[in-house]
């Protein structure tokens, strides 16, 4: 029996579909099987930097019957994820196996194995891809995993060291990291951008020009005396209204005509950012979420004869696409949509990252030929989507341009001034790619009066006089800050929907009623700190420069051990000094008010939490007394029976975080809660009470499937 080890137990159901009758059995670690222990650093710093790892409790069940099967097993092949954390979670199961050398045990009980292994890596779950795997096995890649463990423990001591310091001088429960705080910077900055900035009115001019066939042109000013307008525009009112006084009414001139073929190109493939950022703008999914669904159609789907990867590994920087992907697209272009829509020879694209491993693959379906709205009954409705994004995606890379005409006319307006008018008319000639990918935006097409002529004496209709205020840089989404956390270098692809994940677990930011991010009080409060204090941390250039160093790793050209040194002596320094240094109440400082605790007599004061500031006992912790600072909301109350105690009504309320949850009026005596407004009905099919959605009423019972669109009066 042949034994394959991966981490997931979804990709090990998927990869056993493939050798139903054969003798191999799929096995899943269910992720890492040993980790650094979390009641202490586990780095020995003294003996260069040498990590103690554990086999954690949840593992070691797993663990015991992986050694039981590796026992019995004629080959052991490792065949976890391809990237780095992959390569570190097959080295680990090598030396909790102690297989061919490797072994981590000192005990006599665990006796290492000494089996010979095979490391194998595949880009896509698929039959094809597995057994070419299984042709070419090669060693463990210990220059993989010294990068991992390299950024491991660079974060465990950053964590671990930083943390503590932000306990002692804030308060417990905050924590620093080497990528999310750069982040958090990030974000902060932005915010104070926008406090700071001053909204200034200007005004842009629009004429509505008559030919002589009374068809009408609007075309925008652009220049007065062969000056171009600045940006943004004119500021003057008094100007503006000048300017329409001098033209309303009085005659104008074509002065020039030009035509144009213009060609819009398709984008690259995914990359795991670019995916996360369109996902965003085209369905609002958080980067989170998008990793999520991704994970789910790469390990693989039932499409009614056994599970398959649909997509190829989603956590990339690559843009290569092998030559038996660009040929499927071809074929399928040629046979569905024709030749018009083929192109001469594939178009390739080039990584701009110059350390993207361009071994790897870019985002991309397995068959492209499984069209999703074939498999849309296999999937849930965002899988649909998502899985409809990078289809459309690749295969528009392998389609023509699409082509457009366009038009400009100039027109030239002499009073007491000369003003230029510039207008243009776009006509589609070929979709090209947009036809399969519809998201690209085109140029606005209209149609072109017939006839004009250069020097042809125009009639101005009306002058059109907008207003304008400038606008502050919009806050970050998810998709604004995965580019430029990848534009900054800061992290890489397995790293952008973590940074974001950790920043809201802290309570460091919140999301807007845009849902983009927003940072708390004690995101600003923690950013300042680590900015003033240890801006090595927080420095965009240096966490960039860190990066390429674990890159460097990777490739064999640094020592992972001589990096960690580098950076910690100085940082250790630097955090010892500033123990020293800062006091907490230069920080932290306890307003009084005038108002007294109505449990003990004592003074009240304003305190920093978690969620920022709140009252509390001045003789905290004696007393306990504690309220928000701000004023307490009165709760919405629905005309909805509950639909647990049949007695209160629903009401609307926030938890700590601002979110939106749905409760009993008769709380505590009743503990309904729901995240999706109840609708005050029971469905059809189970009995459960009915939920509202954005587009949909269904179930709440998750074991019935009955749901309806909103819009289905039936």
């Amino acid at each position: 029996m042949r034994l394959i080890i991966v981490e997931s137990p979804t990709k090990a159901k998927t990869i056993s579909h493939f050798f139903k009758g054969k003798e191999y059995e799929v096995v899943a670690s269910y992720g890492h099987i040993r980790d650094l222990p979390k009641s202490k650093l586990g780095i020995d710093i003294d003996d260069n930097f040498n990590p103690s790892y554990i086999i954690p409790r949840k593992a070691q069940k797993i663990v015991t019957g992986l050694k039981k099967k590796a026992q019995k097993a004629q080959d052991i092949i490792l065949a976890t994820d391809e990237d780095r954390e992959g390569e570190a979670i097959a080295w680990h199961i090598a030396s909790v196996l102690g297989l061919n050398g490797f072994n981590s045990s000192k005990t006599k009980k665990d006796t290492p194995l000494n089996k010979p292994y095979q490391r194998i890596v595949f880009h896509e779950i698929t039959k094809p891809a597995i057994e070419k795997a299984l042709l070419s096995p090669r060693e463990i890649d210990m220059n993989l995993v010294n990068a991992q463990q390299a950024r491991r423990v660079l974060d465990r001591l950053v964590g671990y060291e930083l943390s503590p310091f932000l306990w002692k001088k804030i308060f417990r429960g905050l924590s620093a990291g080497r990528v999310q705080s750069p982040a958090l910077r990030l974000i902060v900055e932005r915010e104070k951008e926008r406090e700071n900035f001053q909204s200034i009115e200007y005004f842009t001019i629009k004429g509505i020009f008559l030919e002589k066939e009374n068809n009408q042109i609007e075309a925008d000013l652009i220049k007065i005396n062969g000056k171009s307008i600045p940006l943004p525009g004119l500021t003057s009112q008094e100007e503006t209204l000048k300017i329409k006084q001098e033209l309303t009414n009085s005659n104008a001139q074509i002065i020039d005509i030009k035509q144009a073929t213009v060609s819009k190109s398709p984008l690259p493939p995914f990359t795991t950012s670019t995916l996360q950022q369109a996902a965003w703008q085209i369905y609002h999914f958080p980067a989170k979420k998008t990793m999520f669904l991704a994970q789910s159609l790469y390990e693989g789907k039932d499409l009614g004869n056994g599970a398959i990867g649909l997509i190829t590994y989603m956590r990339t920087d690559s843009l290569n696409l092998s030559p038996l992907a660009l040929k499927a697209a071809h074929d399928y272009l040629e046979e569905k949509l024709g030749t018009q829509y083929v192109l001469d020879k594939p178009r390739v694209f080039h990584s701009q990252s110059k350390l993207a491993q361009e071994a790897h693959e870019a985002i991309r379906p397995t068959d492209i030929f499984l069209e999703p709205e074939k498999i849309k009954k296999y999937l849930s409705p965002d899988e649909y989507k998502l899985y409809s994004l990078i289809w459309a995606r690749f295969l528009a890379t392998q389609m023509p341009e699409a082509v457009l005409n366009r038009t400009s006319l100039l027109i030239k307006a002499q009073q007491k001034n000369e003003y230029l008018f510039q207008t243009n008319f776009y006509q589609l000639v070929f979709d090209g790619f947009t036809k399969i990918y519809p998201y690209t935006k085109l140029p606005e097409l209209s149609s072109l009066p017939t006839n004009l002529e250069i020097n042809e004496n125009l009639f101005i209709k009306e002058i059109l006089i907008q207003s304008h205020w400038t606008q502050p840089p919009p806050r970050y989404n998810d998709a604004s800050l995965v580019k430029t956390l990848e534009a900054f270098g800061i992290g890489r692809p397995s790293t952008y929907a973590p940074i974001i994940n950790v920043l809201q677990e802290r309570g460091y930011v919140t999301r807007d009623e845009n849902k983009a991010f927003k940072p708390t009080e004690i995101g600003i409060l923690v950013n300042d700190l680590l900015t003033k204090h240890f801006s090595q941390i927080v420095d965009y250039q240096f966490t960039s420069q860190m990066e390429d160093k674990l890159d460097e790793i990777a490739q064999g050209k640094r020592n992972w051990q001589d990096t960690i040194k580098d950076f910690y002596l100085p940082f250790k320094q630097n955090l010892e000094q500033k123990y020293q240094e800062i006091n907490k109440d230069d920080l932290i400082t306890t307003k009084e008010i005038d108002e007294k605790c109505p449990l003990c007599g004592s003074k009240l004061v304003i305190r920093y939490g978690k969620y920022g500031q709140f009252i509390s006992c001045s003789n905290w912790p004696q007393c306990k007394y504690k309220r928000s600072l701000k004023p307490k909301e009165e709760p919405e109350i629905l005309d909805i029976t509950c639909p647990k105690c049949h007695e209160g009504k629903i009401v609307v309320k926030k938890n700590k975080r601002g979110q939106v949850f749905y409760a009993c009026s008769r709380w505590p005596d009743c503990d309904f809660t729901s995240s999706l407004k109840p609708t005050g009905d029971n469905c059809p099919l189970c009995g459960s009470y009915l939920v509202e959605t954005k587009t949909s009423i269904k179930c709440s019972n998750k074991k019935c499937n009955y749901e309806i669109p909103k819009n289905n009066t039936n």
